[in-house]
């Protein structure tokens, strides 16, 4: 059975995505990769990211892309929903890397048609016998089938404060963590600050191995 890598909150940051794909040696015959969300915004790479994944999704099978509450607030500014909220958190950097300007009318035509079938194409969530990789979180309590996929990009105190109730470990991204990946009770964090100067990490399963660069 391949390992699963995990790959915390990008942002933008291309140069830590590239080094960390080289350092840690996925063998693309048996392993998956997993994308924990939140490709764009606030790094000077967001476009060339996406890019990035991309490509690596159209060579090989085993890659999980899931949507994080970055590519949400982007397609909503896209349709012209909650555009402050967008601007105010980081996409004025993935407007640029676009060449789209914010007050732009036609905003989906320098978007690549690829792109938007890549953000339209976003899993809520990827799960395995034992693990369960979402952006955020989930609300504790509730059945994984009924899930609401606004708590599963955005939560996070809830989640914290509480026992989740699911039997599977849950992996997620979302809250960044200063000093390195956060492991607690059935609960493993992995977004660690790539764009704040922080690192980008990757999980390594069923070896509960990070690699960081």
């Amino acid at each position: 059975m391949g390992r699963i890598f995990a790959i915390g909150d990008i942002h933008g940051c291309l140069d830590k995505l590239q080094k960390l794909l080289a350092l840690i040696g996925v063998d693309w015959a048996e392993d998956t990769v997993v994308f924990m969300g939140d490709y764009i915004d606030r790094g000077p790479a967001s476009k060339e990211v996406v890019d990035a994944v991309l490509e690596l999704r159209r060579q090989r099978e085993r890659v999980i892309c899931l949507m994080g509450n970055h590519e949400r607030m982007f397609l909503n500014w896209l349709d012209g929903r909650e555009e402050q909220l967008f601007l105010a958190n980081g996409g004025r950097s993935t407007l640029r890397s676009y060449g789209i300007a914010p007050d732009e009318t036609d905003r989906e035509a320098k978007v690549p048609p690829d792109h938007l079938a890549f953000f339209r194409s976003l899993l809520p969530f990827y799960e395995t016998e034992t693990h369960l990789f979402v952006h955020a979180g989930v609300r504790p309590g509730i059945p994984m089938e009924i899930q609401d996929p606004h708590d599963m990009i955005w939560i996070r105190h809830e989640f914290f404060l509480a026992d989740h109730g699911l039997k599977k470990t849950v992996v997620f991204g979302h809250t960044p963590f200063t000093g390195g990946p956060f492991v607690g009770e059935k609960r493993i964090g992995i977004d660690t600050g790539a764009v704040y100067g922080g690192t980008l990490t990757c999980l390594e399963l069923p070896a509960m191995r990070f690699h960081q660069v």
